[in-house]
């Protein structure tokens, strides 16, 4: 799972392993708990896999790194004042260009990564995983938040496989409930009754994306005809 997250925000755009963690920590409630000890080893295995590489970070603007201008003795009194603010000014602004590269040193010094062609289909066959049996709720919610690169079928069979999921689990709890009188007492057959109620509830949300998604289809299908 940590993999198809990295790799589905490089193919947003490059990254630095402090930004990724980022992103993963406050966009992916999933992963809201994930450390630096579990991030860069993941890193490692897809960069020597061949899934992302490292490139060097972006230059810093040229302008921002030339020597400020030389200003000239004018030989009058209003030039040289002119001159004395200028020099001033000029001062500013390096002092300023220094503070900046010093609060970027950090950042300058950190790996940033980029998605390879490889990674890219790595990513494509992680997040149209059909044999994925090992699937469940948090898998589902990071596939589903990178599904705007799935296709309209794609995305139908992602709905599906949750929405049998989902009606296997209330299954299950139902079955649970058919015990004989005295088995749960009432505390239990409140969590159980609850459960129930919170998975029909992901069943009404999944059903409600698959006619959502349906109507889509049918709407792109309707204007490619016409065209």
């Amino acid at each position: 799972m940590l993999e198809l997250a990295i790799l589905g925000l490089l193919k947003e755009r490059p990254m630095h392993g402090y930004d990724l963690r980022k992103r993963l920590r406050s966009g992916f409630g999933l992963l809201a708990s994930l450390s630096f000890g579990s991030l860069y080893p993941a890193l490692a295995r897809l960069e020597r896999g061949g899934a992302v590489r490292e490139i060097e970070p972006r230059a810093h603007n040229s302008a921002a790194s030339q020597p400020a201008e030389v200003i000239p003795l004018s030989g009058s009194l209003s030039g040289e004042r002119a001159a004395f603010r200028a020099r001033l000014a000029a001062r500013a602004a390096t002092t300023a260009r220094t503070t900046a590269r010093s609060a970027a040193g950090s950042t300058r010094g950190r790996k940033v990564y980029e998605l390879t062609e490889l990674g890219d289909k790595m990513f494509a066959s992680l997040l149209t995983d059909d044999a994925d049996r090992q699937g469940d709720d948090k898998s589902f919610a990071l596939r589903w938040s990178f599904a705007r690169h799935l296709t309209s079928g794609g995305r139908l069979r992602l709905l599906e496989r949750q929405r049998r999921r989902i009606e296997d689990r209330i299954a299950s709890a139902e079955r649970g409930l058919q015990v004989p009188h005295g088995a749960l007492d009432r505390y239990e057959r409140q969590i159980a009754e609850h459960t129930i109620d919170s998975l029909n509830q992901d069943l009404s949300w999944i059903e409600s994306l698959n006619a959502i998604e349906q109507a889509s289809s049918v709407a792109v299908s309707t204007e490619t005809d016409v065209s």
